[in-house]
């Protein structure tokens, strides 16, 4: 399976010919769902979800689809009826050849004053990859490659290792880091690297990795 990195927390999954795009949200690049034959959205914030880059993907193929929570899925299924598949918690279900799990149900609190609302991630064919959106989900099962939202106003450095622990990938690669200056970035790299117990990697966006 190739895997290539977009902006921020944007992923694309491409295998027998076939193209998952997970969170082409409204930090991604504004083609960053150009081209998939089905989208996975983790949940509503903008950063994740953006009806524009939803819209290009789906107009470029006409046999694209997304599948995603109730709370996206209300603003979007309107405007590509029959296109949009409405997910939660324990669903499994196959998009453009990939077999997919869904894990989770809360994004991560930002503040206690602050409602939270849904959130899921994806685990991709068995474990290849585990997606969590905005939350530290542990799906439970082995992973070989989980993305790790490393940068947001939900989390702390200590939390992120803490996770990979838990989770005990085969690798790591970061997503969620449109927000880390680049001054930042060797202090996340050295401590997930030398703290979280898995092998730590980060890809430019647009850059690609086999996993």
């Amino acid at each position: 399976m190739k895997l290539t990195k977009m902006s921020h927390a944007c992923v694309r999954l491409e295998k027998d010919g076939r193209t998952l795009v997970l969170d082409p949200g409204g930090f991604s690049e504004q083609d960053a769902a150009v081209g998939a034959d089905a989208i996975l959205v983790t949940h509503e914030h903008a950063d994740h979800f953006d009806e524009g880059r939803l819209r290009a993907a789906l107009e470029a193929n006409p046999a694209a689809e997304i599948w995603t929570l109730k709370s996206v899925a209300e603003q979007i299924s309107a405007a590509f009826p029959g296109r949009v598949h409405t997910v939660g918690h324990g669903d499994a279900f196959t998009a453009a050849g990939f077999d997919v799990q869904v894990h989770g149900e809360l994004h991560a609190v930002i503040h206690p004053d602050i409602p939270r609302i849904t959130n899921v991630g994806y685990l991709i064919d068995g474990g290849t990859v585990f997606h969590p959106g905005d939350a530290l989900t542990v799906p439970g099962r082995p992973v070989e490659t989980l993305m790790l939202p490393v940068m947001a106003p939900w989390n702390k450095i200590s939390e992120v290792i803490d996770y990979v622990r838990e989770v005990k990938p085969r690798r790591a690669y970061d997503i969620h880091d449109a927000l880390l200056t680049d001054l930042a970035r060797p202090v996340y790299d050295r401590q997930i690297g030398a703290l979280g117990g898995s092998e730590h990697l980060r890809l430019t966006p647009g850059d690609s990795a086999e996993v």
